[in-house]
This record gives C-alpha cells, structure tokens and sequence, in this order.
C-alpha cells in the first residue's frame, strides 16, 4: 500500500484530482485547458493512478471526452470529465442529454471558469449549465472542501443516478492550501464492472427521452432538499434583527471571512452545493432588509434570489453595481461592498510596466508568419482567419498577422465562409490539436465545396499553449487531409526554418493562387517541448 502523510499542500486542481483518485477514480477524460489542466496531469503522475491503472490519456475535445466518460459510467464505474468553462460549450449536447440518461457508475464534470479571461475568449459562468440541465451543481470554498467535495459527488451521482457538475475558478484552481487527507486504508476500491445500467435510459428516442424529462422533473423538489441539507451549504443565523444578510457563494466565502470576525452577529449563508437552497434564503430574508450576494462570475444567484423574494426585501450584488459585474472577484472589491476601508502599503513601482506575451524565439509559427506577412503583400485584400492555440499570438507585434481569432476550429470555417462572400485570398491558420479538436470538420466542409482557401496546419507535434500535452493528430495529418479529400497535389508540408524561406513563400504563393482547397503544413518541434526533452537526456 502506498505511504502518504497526513496533511499534503495542494492546488486547488490537484485536490480534486487526489480527491477523484481516492473516491475510487477509474477514468479521467479531459482535453488540457487553462485552468484545468493540473487536475489531469496530477492523476496521470500519480503512483496510486498508476498502480490502479487509472484510464488518464488527453481526448480530442470535450465532447469525445464526455461521452468516453458517460460510456465508462454505463459499465458501473466512476469516471471525470475536466475542461475549461469555454469546453463545456463543445461538450455541451452530451453533457445535457447525460442529465437525460442518468448514470450508472458516479460521473462528475469539472468546469474551470476564468473569471477576468487570463487564458480565454469569454467570462462565461458553467453554473448555468448545471441548471440548465436540471443537476446539482458543486462548488468549494476552499481546497479543503474541492477534496472532500470530490469525494461527496461520485458518491451522490450514484445515490440520485445523475452526473454532478462541479464548479471551481481560476482563484480555486492554482492557489495552495493545506489538505488534510483520508488515511491510505480508507481509499475506495474502484468499483467493479456491472451491467446494471437500464439501456432503455440511454436509448434517447423520443418516448425514452420524454419519460426520463419528466423523472428528472420530479427529481427537482429532491435536489433541493439535498442542498438544504448539505455540508457543503452553512447557515450562521448572527443577529435576529440585522439589517443586512449576506450570501456568499463558493470562493467568495472566503473572501467574506476576511473581514468577518469569528464571532460576527451578521447573518451570512455559504452556498456551495445547487440547486439554490431556497428555504434557507427565505428564512435570511425573513430576518435582513437587505441581502447582498457575493459570487465570482454572473450574477446567477443574485438573479435567482431577487426571483424568490418579495420586492419589500432588496437585493444587492453585481446587478445593482454594489459588486463589479465584470473580472474575477477579489478581497478588495469585497471589502467595498462591505463598507471596509482597505490600506495598501505596498504600491506597484512605476517602474513595472506591463509585459505583452510573444512567441518564443525559436518557434516554428514566427518563421510561418514571416513567410505569410512576405508574400500577403502581394496580395493586399487578403484575410487571415486565426484560431486558438499560442499562434494567436501572432496577431500582436512584430507580426500583426491574423485577422481573427473566436473559438476553436473557427478559423477554417470563417475562411470558408469569407470566401462564399467573394473574398480572396482566405487564409485560415491552425494549430495541430486545435485541428483535430476541431477543425476536421470545417475542412470537410470546405472540400465538399471545392472553397479556394489556403489552409495552414502549423503543426508543432505538441498541445503548446497549456504545457505541452500529447497532441492527437501527431504524424496523421496529411493521412487525415487526405481522407477528408484535400487533393494530395495541394497537401504540401514544408520545415519552417529561415534556411527553407524562399521555399515556403513560394509554396504559398502557389497555393494562395489555386482555386480550391490547399493545405500546407509547416511541421517544426515546439521550442519549450524540445528543450524540455534536452534536458531530460542530459540528466539520464
């Protein structure tokens, strides 16, 4: 049996991890996003994951990954679906319908929100498809709670036969905290294969399915009674005659304790477990004037409060401006809600000046960018469609050189679309996991349609922007272009070195000129993924 001490210093993201490991993980299905990255490496280092043959292998996109996870429920085990708030929007029609099917083995889903967008296109609050669907909803307080709270859904998604969304920010995810963790002979066994899924459940024609919506229906007064219950959520009644109660949800609890003494009198909830506990919010409201609600993200709770109580009662929070509605949320703005004067003793120097990321030096996409920038004056009505990956970086200096960026795989399709409209040339640029997360499909739709777009897989061998994690598509791309009908004339891979420059610019200028469908693939090794393995060898 493996040794372990009793209290481990943890991210936020490990704790769920070791949490899932201990609850009796059998799969974790993820595609790597920031923040929710570490909760997958985590398992995939583990020697207990390891001993378990835990499945941890990266998946295509979060669709593929939720279904894989919804399969491994169906045999009876617990399995993990991780991904960033932008994932569930890919994973979205699997993840909703699971809420049809129910589950056999426990099924929990991890979104990772980023508030104030350090690493993503959009704010967006993964509560709301947790209510969208009709589950219940996790989210800690602390990395205490994400280890225990782990544990607690697999064991609920079994008990009321539905997936748990579990809900964490980027604050939760890389912070540190002390974990006190359960002792090594009290880790759960993985649970063994069954057949005791009812496959009528998961055969969603419409009499199934209108079965299973009405049982889910019927489930709602249940969930609620559940949150009530909950450890997770935690009334303090304070003061009978207060003028203000306050809600506090997930990590803002923290923030709220902050400058709450122990022994405050003022009545507060902690909600960390949905759907929203309204008898414990009727009761507050019974006793305060005034109710203010601390959340990170959209004003989910504010809105659904102000729902439920009479208008008598006033609601504060991001609605009312009281709380900023936009970024993440932080002590300081806390703080101003609450009325606290807060000093800052340490200023920051005028001497910092913000940093704008750049491409490494070294990397492929600069000698790709170089070359399209050369040859693109040649063509001065030109568009270059951008995806998501560390190439978006190509559109801030010295480069400038995509006119877009979306969501991933959009780049193929906009070109595409860009070209239906009369433009040309259209250019997409695409990252090699960006490509089989999503774009395949977009380019199948541009061959189908025979589109005179210039299509560029700028292939690193390497999921670069979130740390280097295996790419699916690695040494299948032109097998996959030429599957999908690319011509093979018009698959054209070349070394983006400065040496091969001449090459490349007329290699685009070649295909820029075709009138259909071209691909070039400038294939070099990521920078970061090459030094790493260096240094490795050198150390063995």
């Amino acid at each position: 049996m493996i040794e372990r001490p009793e209290k481990i210093l943890l991210l936020g993201d490990q704790a769920i991890a070791l949490g899932a490991i201990d609850a009796g993980l059998s799969g974790v299905y993820a595609y790597p996003g920031t923040p929710s990255t570490e909760i997958t490496e985590f398992i995939q280092e583990n020697p207990l994951a390891k001993e378990r043959n835990i499945f941890c292998k990266w998946c295509t996109n979060e669709k593929t990954a939720m279904e894989a996870a919804l399969g491994m429920s169906y045999m009876g085990k617990r399995a993990l679906v991780c991904m960033k708030h932008v994932g569930m929007n890919v994973a979205a029609d699997a993840f909703v319908n699971s809420a049809i099917t129910g589950v056999n083995g426990g099924l929990v889903v991890l979104a990772a929100d980023d508030p104030s967008m350090h690493s993503s296109q959009n704010e967006q609050d993964s509560r709301f498809y947790g209510k969208f669907a009709m589950i219940p909803v996790l989210e800690p307080s602390s990395q205490q709670e994400a280890y225990d709270m782990i544990r607690y859904g697999f064991a609920l998604s079994e008990k009321i036969k539905l997936p748990l969304l579990m809900r964490i920010t980027t604050r939760m995810a890389h912070s540190r905290a002390v974990v006190k963790v359960i002792p090594a002979n009290e880790i759960e066994e993985q649970n063994s294969i069954n057949n005791n899924a009812v496959a009528a459940n998961f055969i969603l024609l419409p009499a199934n399915a209108r079965r299973r919506n009405d049982e889910l229906v019927a489930q709602q007064p249940e969930l609620e009674r559940i949150a009530e219950e909950s450890l997770f959520n935690k009334y303090v009644k304070g003061n009978e005659k207060a003028e203000r109660g306050i809600v506090a949800c997930g990590i803002a609890w923290n923030y709220l304790n902050e400058y709450l003494a122990p022994d405050s009198t003022t009545p507060r909830i902690k909600i960390s477990q949905y759907p929203l506990p309204g008898k414990l919010i009727r009761d507050l409201a019974s006793k305060c004037r005034e109710i203010l609600i601390i959340e990170e993200g959209q004003p989910f709770v504010e809105e659904q409060i102000r729902g439920i109580l009479p208008s008598e009662c006033k609601v504060s929070g991001k609605l009312d401006g009281v709380l900023p509605r936009t970024g993440e949320l932080t002590p300081d703005a806390v703080a101003a809600a609450l009325g606290v004067k807060r000093e800052h003793p340490y200023k920051k120097p005028e001497v910092v000046v913000p940093r704008p990321p750049a491409l490494c030096q070294g990397c492929g996409h600069r000698d790709v960018y170089t070359a399209l920038n050369e040859i693109l004056k040649e063509f001065p009505e030109a568009k270059v469609f951008g995806d998501i990956g560390c190439y978006t970086l190509g559109a801030l200096p010295p480069f400038r050189a995509i006119d877009s960026c979306v969501d991933m795989g959009a780049s193929i399709t906009m070109a595409k679309g860009a070209a239906d409209a009369g433009l040309f040339p259209a250019i997409a640029v695409i990252g090699d996991s960006t490509f089989t997360h999503s774009g395949m499909t977009g380019l199948l739709d541009a061959v189908n349609c025979n589109s005179p777009i210039t299509v560029i897989i700028s292939d690193n061998l390497t999921t670069a922007m979130t740390g280097g994690q295996d790419s699916a598509g690695t040494n299948k791309f032109e097998a996959i272009c030429r599957g999908i009908g690319v011509h093979p004339e018009h698959l054209r891979v070349v070394v983006p070195l400065a040496k091969n420059m001449e090459e490349i610019k007329q290699i685009l200028r070649e295909e820029i000129n075709y009138k259909g469908t071209s691909v070039i693939i400038p294939r070099r090794e990521c920078i970061q993924t090459f030094n790493r393995k260096r240094r490795k060898e050198k150390k063995s």
